[in-house]
């Protein structure tokens, strides 16, 4: 669970796999290192989805719209779950926003 902080994502909102974890794929689902805690994470396939999409940067809405391509689910389902799943992830420092230095 996310520690009690939420973050309301925009659709322009970019997200990136955070730089000191390594992870792998296990059979479609995730095994997630952070090398800075030592902590270990697994993830689902739908997450592991979610995962490897955050590889390279990319929006909310990019993660949004593929998954709701690839699964039948509502879109205001999948945007509540995707927000708690990518507060999860912030929260335990295995994502970040990216900022463009540009604006």
């Amino acid at each position: 669970m996310a520690r009690g902080v939420t973050t309301l994502f925009t659709p322009e909102t970019v997200l990136v796999a955070a730089r000191d974890q390594v992870s792998c794929d296990l059979a479609g689902e995730a095994a997630i290192l952070h090398l800075g805690s030592g902590m270990y994470y697994s993830l689902d396939r739908v997450s592991a989805r979610v995962w490897s999409l955050v590889q390279s940067s990319t929006s909310f809405r990019r993660i949004r719209d593929t998954l709701l391509a690839e699964y039948d689910v509502t879109a205001e389902r999948l945007e509540q779950d995707l927000t708690e799943l990518l507060n999860t992830l912030l929260a335990e420092r295995l994502i970040e926003v990216q900022y463009d230095s540009a604006h």
